[in-house]
């Protein structure tokens, strides 16, 4: 049986988790349905927020056994994204240039990307991961 690799931290689970409100932690841990009802629910009106206090180290764990390690940091890429995102420095890390220098020129599509990358960023890693 194959051990799973460490992709997501739970200590950037928990400072996303500060701004849990929002579904920053939920997305990280690639649950963009949630994330996205917490985003417009403001964390189940703080209730939600609250209990994931509690649930990230299961989240943690999921993400854990999901998704891919390779050369490709999860951890890093979120940060970039959740702070630099409109400025495609996440896409840059990944390798994808001519998007990262398009959302640098249009801040994230007008923010479009980079809500999309907010869904998508952890797909978007296991696969670069797996084309090593």
């Amino acid at each position: 049986m194959s051990q799973a690799s460490d992709t997501h931290s739970k200590t950037v689970g928990y400072v996303l988790w500060v701004f849990g409100f929002t579904g920053a932690h939920r997305f990280y841990y690639g649950k963009p349905v949630t994330g996205t009802i917490w985003f417009f629910t403001f964390g189940l009106l703080g209730i939600g927020w609250l209990i994931d206090l509690f649930l990230i180290p299961s989240m943690d764990r999921q993400a854990d056994l999901r998704f891919r390690s390779g050369k490709v940091n999860y951890s890093l890429a979120w940060i970039l994204l959740a702070f630099l995102g409109v400025f495609g420095v996440h896409r840059m890390y990944m390798g994808k240039w001519l998007t990262g220098i398009l959302y640098l020129c249009t801040l994230g599509l007008l923010g479009v990307g980079y809500l999309y990358d907010y869904w998508t960023l952890n797909d978007q890693i296991t696969v670069v991961n797996a084309s090593d």
